[in-house]
């Protein structure tokens, strides 16, 4: 029996293999026991797996007291969007975000729409785990309402951002890869309230995943070829479950998910002033934005929730992670696709300039990916090697190790579900970043 994740989060596992009926009313009746009853809004994406998880975790809720609120197949940006809007005591969603088809998972919203924080997320992990439960008597227990708008509701938030004329005005031609997931639906409402011309690429949500569901550049070559045959102005490449946004230019190239945040944070500071919020392994672009606009940046460690804590500590005016999760706190306090889009297209007319050209005033780094097997030497011993290899570098210990120096950085921490280290850097050649995740290869191999 493979092992199912559980954190402070939710729960995430291979369905049949660890995951299942059993294990989602449980963890229903573990929120639901957290929240002593209360409504929550519970939405998934589109895998085939999504209603069985959701009908369990439905029937440990209303057994616990709560009243649901069934949204659907909606991203999980449009599900925090309806927990706000229903002013509900919290969220749930079914989706094991870019994991493969066999994964699912449950993740938890509080009432601002925003993932767990420790305190609230541990409590409801001790309970799911000693199955401390508090299931109410038969007049008590929950009833089920369904909200079909939740796009549509999502959809009219983002348009207030944004000058929607300017953008029609330009009748962008826009194809979407919906990668067989979540968004497609509230995408191309969007779009079509934006006055664009959209096609979509692997529309339908079945959850069959028609290519790699992350948005990175190895998986959009369909996107790429998409938008040259439509000779597109934009290619827009999802996740699952929607919060997360990869750009393809009008020459059918994938720019990469790190431009997504950057450019919408560029644009949003034409439209006001205020500080940044991205996490450590973001890219440095996020540093010349800032500087270019003499506004603070706010580095935290990985996680989205740790950004949102940032974001509403320093009153950030937008903040996100490098893997295209651009998090706007007037629409909802997580990772937005539609925002990022809405963004990207508004700087694009306002600039009558290409998305290409638009990219080019940007910084070139490059960013060396990799993942290094501990073998039988603890995370702390690699992290103190790695320190004293690179001696004289700026440190940043609040999430693993951070090196940085003026031509990069070097960003090593433990991964929280498997065995390895997660080794990223970023420098202004790709011969420097290859060369220090090498040697934190080597020195994870000759250590222990």
């Amino acid at each position: 029996m493979a092992q199912l994740i559980a954190s402070i989060s939710g729960i995430r596992g291979i369905i049949g293999d660890g995951l299942g009926p059993r294990e989602a009313v449980r963890f229903g009746l573990a929120f639901g026991t957290h929240l002593e009853g209360g409504t929550v809004v519970l939405g998934r994406d589109s895998r085939p797996s999504g209603p069985m998880l959701a009908a369990a975790l439905e029937a440990g809720l209303l057994a616990a007291g709560c009243t649901v609120v069934d949204v659907g197949i909606l991203s999980t940006p449009g599900i925090s969007v309806m927990v706000r809007e229903r002013r509900a005591a919290g969220g749930a969603i079914i989706t094991a975000s870019h994991n493969p088809s066999p994964y699912n998972g449950i993740k938890m919203l509080s009432p601002e729409g925003a993932a767990l924080d420790q305190a609230h997320g541990q409590a409801v992990l001790e309970a799911y785990t000693h199955e401390a439960f508090a299931e109410v008597h038969a007049d008590r227990t929950g009833a089920i309402e369904t909200a079909p708008d939740g796009a549509r509701i999502h959809v009219e938030r983002v348009l207030k951002i944004v000058d929607a004329a300017r953008v029609r005005a330009r009748r962008f031609a826009v194809v979407v890869d919906a990668v067989n997931g979540a968004g497609g639906r509230e995408m191309r409402l969007l779009l079509e309230r934006l006055g664009c011309t959209v096609s979509l690429i692997h529309a339908e949500p079945t959850g069959i995943f028609g290519r790699g569901p992350e948005p990175v550049p190895e998986n959009l070559g369909d996107l790429g070829r998409a938008v040259l045959a439509a000779r597109a102005h934009i290619g827009l490449a999802l996740d699952p479950d929607a919060d997360r946004l990869a750009l393809v230019d009008e020459t059918g190239c994938a720019i990469g998910e790190e431009y997504t945040l950057a450019l919408a944070a560029r644009h949003r500071l034409t439209q006001e002033r205020g500080p940044l919020a991205a996490n450590l392994s973001t890219s440095r672009m996020m540093d010349d934005v800032a500087r270019e606009a003499a506004v603070a940046l706010h580095r935290t460690p990985v996680g989205e929730r740790n950004v949102v804590d940032a974001i509403v500590a320093h009153g950030c005016l937008i903040g996100g992670e490098g893997n295209g999760g651009v998090i706007d706190p007037r629409i909802a306090p997580v990772r937005n696709s539609l925002v990022g889009a809405a963004l990207v297209l508004e700087m694009m007319a306002v600039r009558g300039r290409t998305l290409s050209e638009v990219r080019a005033e940007l910084p070139v780094y490059s960013m060396v990916k990799d993942k290094v097997p501990l073998g039988t030497a603890p995370p702390a011993e690699v992290l103190q090697a790695a320190q004293r290899e690179f001696a004289g570098a700026c440190v940043d210990q609040r999430d693993g190790l951070h090196l940085a120096w003026d031509d990069g950085w070097l960003h090593v921490r433990a991964s929280n579900t498997e065995p390895i280290l997660r080794v990223i850097a970023e420098a202004t050649t790709e011969q420097a970043a290859k060369t220090r995740v090498a040697r934190i290869k080597a020195l994870a191999k000759g250590t222990g």
